[in-house]
């Protein structure tokens, strides 16, 4: 009899065709992650403004909490957000490629209430909830059926008084010096951002009605740091 299949095995094949067919480059090839997963390259492409993001992102939570972080991050994201939370709560964090989940688990080796799993975010996440979800970077990467689906299975996965916090671009202001040269970096490198742009998050869900939304956007309007708190009942 075979060995049952390794989660990786079991997982490569089921990969998204959007991931494939635009991101294989930078998300699923090993020789370019290990460049890629450098702090100086994710503040360079995040023009400067990466530790600003990441901090504070990870300072929407708190010691002892529960959180889901969906999808992988290139730098420093997920230990940073594990020291936040810190051995008394837990990290959860998901992706649906092998490769990104075995490169945060080295990563996330040193925090042992950390863990990181498959799963396609566009599908139901199952029943277990999180005092908090982090979404940092991932909804513009997406098209735009399968970002709803993930914006909805996440707002899902929050408890009654927890909360989730996106940050990701957002329409550059007409004066930002920088508005064409990521009008040309969409066009080329990320195809499915414009229809996130001057999307509300709140529109992408049903869901949306069960939380406090608050919003605010950086650099010129090239970044929005999005909060959504569940109301409790």
């Amino acid at each position: 009899m075979s060995p049952p299949p390794t989660e990786s095995a079991a997982s490569a094949d089921v990969l998204p065709d959007y991931l494939r067919e635009t991101y294989t480059w930078a998300y699923l090839s090993h020789r370019t992650l290990p460049w890629l997963d450098r702090s100086l390259v994710v503040s360079a492409i995040l023009w400067g403004n990466a530790g600003r993001l990441m901090r504070a992102a990870v300072a929407e939570f708190s010691p002892g909490q529960r959180v889901l972080q969906a999808a992988c991050v290139y730098g420093v994201f997920s230990p940073m957000l594990a020291a936040r939370v810190g051995e008394n709560g837990a990290l959860d964090v998901v992706d649906v490629a092998p490769i990104q989940i075995a490169n945060v688990r080295r990563k996330l080796a040193a925090h042992t209430h950390a863990r990181a799993r498959l799963a396609d975010l566009s599908e139901p996440l199952g029943s277990k909830t999180y005092d908090g979800v982090c979404c940092f970077f991932l909804l513009h990467e997406v098209p735009e059926d399968q970002r709803r689906k993930i914006v909805d299975n996440l707002l899902a996965a929050v408890e009654p008084g927890g909360k989730a916090v996106f940050v990701d671009y957002h329409r550059c202001a007409r004066w930002n010096p920088l508005a064409p040269v990521m009008n040309l970096v969409f066009r080329t490198l990320e195809p499915y951002a414009p229809s996130l742009l001057d999307t509300p998050i709140e529109s992408m869900s049903g869901r949306a009605g069960e939380f406090d939304w608050t919003h605010r956007t950086l650099f010129g309007g090239l970044y929005q740091h999005v909060v959504a708190i569940r109301r409790k009942a």
